[in-house]
């Protein structure tokens, strides 16, 4: 059976003007990386056709470790929509060299369901997350230069500098530092840390901002401490924001790549799901549903996180609003939920594929509660068994919603036609905006009880003494009406990664509330969230290599 760097690299890609001219977009138009990726002009975006777009949301139910396979599945559904008549696009996030080198590969889709080149767009790509990276390390640089001035010092009080560096890596050794070491010249020593950079506030920044002036007014809003008498500073109190967007002036730009069939494939940003809102920019969406009668989107992790974020957080604050969700169900993530050790997943048991489903069954709910009708994708692997599928398939019946078997890493768009005719069914029929969840103008506990309570299903919410802090911080900094991004594990409905399937009856505690004012929300934790992952013990690095001709191997 062939890689999926393989079944990529044996594909004759078409020259990148060719795939804009499916979406109506001149070459001059084009500013070009090379034959196979174009970044795309601002001016491309119309607002009425976005207003008039059809949006579908692709997530999925809680995850495996090795996750679900939403952005295969989008890419494939995307090709599905192709085939079966509709003009389609898919608008991605970029990947990290995190997951990239550490323990879940590429996210590029996988099998007949990829976007292209996929060694390019998993490795450096056109280098926007090394202008995010940038940005960000400059306002850090300019935090400690200003603490270590003598003549135009704002006074910061270096104990309360919330703002680390950021590197596109998993290095746990960097979460804690003390820097400034060394004697006078070098600094003042504090302690601090780095985290990934998908992680930062300024890639969450660039995926919510409209244009360059909204950028640039959002990094002017990033909140970094106070001074010594208890003043707040933000960024451009540091005459920081100028500087840093002109570093983003390019990577604000979607990019425009092909799907393995020759689709348009739009990929922008990279902001995780557990940590930060898990989508792709609102520059791409509106320049997708510009350009498309149909856009298909994915969001990280499970739809209690990823789905719930775009929904409460990009959707409202864009004003966009999905025709439908598609909700991706493994068999093995269902008997994980089922209570079968990872080791075993693929062994044949119907009993755990019945009982996972009341995992799936709650994200059902969930998505219904929006007021979207969602659709379920199996997603098929060679050791699902019949009896396995048809479970899925029953219970679903039985929630009122169809399930729909899917191979689109084996046959790509083929294998998603199906799944894109139901999928243009519920599109067709819906009549209503998407309802939020809850109101930005409630309190900030009210929010943060109303996803708790109704997406995750938990009893009650209680605050740490620490997080108390944090709530009469934001209400001294009149940050209330901000809306709510938690920071959870993906493991889980809970806080807690040990309760699988869908449980009940627990409390979510949240330990800490960060303040991401640029990018426009509140970051209530829980658990122990970390923003600098480690790798594994065998990295998916090792098995990465290059040969003289520079082909490129390993990559999955």
């Amino acid at each position: 059976m062939a890689s999926d760097i393989q079944i990529a690299q044996s594909i004759e890609l078409k020259h990148i003007k060719y795939i804009a001219s499916k979406l109506n977009i001149g070459e001059d138009e084009l500013e070009m990386y090379g034959k196979y990726k174009a970044k795309l002009p601002l001016s491309l975006i119309d607002e009425e056709k976005v207003k008039k777009g059809n949006l579908i949301l692709v997530s999925a139910l809680s995850p495996t470790p090795a996750g679900e396979g939403k952005t295969t599945m989008s890419i494939g559904l995307t090709q599905g929509l192709n085939r079966i008549g509709k003009q389609t696009t898919v608008v991605l996030r970029e990947p990290s060299l995190g997951p990239v080198f550490g323990i879940k590969g590429g996210a590029a889709g996988g099998g007949w369901s990829q976007v292209l080149p996929m060694e390019d767009i998993n490795l450096h790509f056109t280098g926007d997350f090394s202008a995010v990276e940038k940005a960000h390390n400059l306002l850090a640089a300019l935090i400690d230069n200003n603490i270590q001035s003598k003549t135009r010092s704002l006074n910061i009080d270096p104990r309360t500098v919330l703002w680390k560096r950021v590197m596109d890596m998993n290095d746990r050794s960097l979460r804690k530092i003390v820097i400034g070491l060394g004697g006078t010249g070098n600094g003042i020593p504090r302690e601090t840390g780095f985290d990934i950079t998908a992680a930062s506030e300024i890639m969450a920044i660039l995926c919510l901002s409209n244009d360059r002036a909204d950028l640039k007014r959002r990094l002017g809003n990033i909140f970094i401490g106070f001074t010594m008498d208890r003043k707040p500073i933000y960024a451009r109190d540091l005459n920081a924001p100028g500087a840093m967007t002109a570093l983003l002036k390019d990577a604000i730009m979607p990019n425009l790549v092909q799907t393995i069939e020759g689709n348009p494939a739009i990929i922008h940003g990279g902001p995780f799901a557990n940590i930060a809102q898990g989508t792709n920019s609102v520059i791409a969406t509106r320049m997708g549903l510009s350009l498309s009668d149909y856009v298909v989107t994915e969001a990280g992790f499970g739809a209690d996180l990823g789905a719930e974020k775009f929904l409460d957080i990009k959707c409202v604050s864009a004003g966009l609003s999905p025709k439908a969700v598609v909700l991706v169900a493994t068999i093995r993530a269902l008997k994980y939920h089922g209570g079968v050790d990872l080791k075993e997943l693929n062994d044949e048991n119907a009993a755990a594929v019945k009982k996972g489903m009341a995992n799936l069954g709650k994200h059902i709910e969930n998505i219904q509660k929006f007021g979207i009708q969602p659709v379920i994708a199996v997603n098929k692997f060679t050791t699902d068994s019949a009896a396995e599928i048809q479970t899925v398939i029953d219970g679903c019946e039985a929630l009122g919603v169809a399930a729909i078997p899917t191979n689109v890493w084996g046959e790509g768009g083929k294998g998603a036609e199906s799944l894109a005719k139901k999928v243009v069914e519920v599109v067709e029929s819906a009549t209503e905006k998407f309802t939020p969840m809850y109101d930005w103008n409630d309190s900030v506990e009210a929010k943060i009880e109303a996803v708790a309570i109704k997406i995750y299903g938990a009893k009650n919410v209680e605050y740490s003494s620490i997080a108390r802090r944090d709530l009469r911080r934001i209400a001294k900094l009149g940050l209330e009406k901000l809306p709510v991004c938690i920071a959870k594990t993906q493991k889980s409905l809970s806080d807690n990664p040990k309760l699988i399937g869908r449980p009940t009856g627990f409390t979510i505690t949240v330990r800490e509330i960060e303040i991401a004012a640029g990018a426009g929300f509140l970051v209530p934790i829980t658990g122990n969230m970390m923003r600098m992952p480690g790798l594994p013990a065998t990295p998916s690095s090792e098995r990465i290599d290059i040969d003289d001709a520079g082909e490129i191997s390993g990559l999955f």
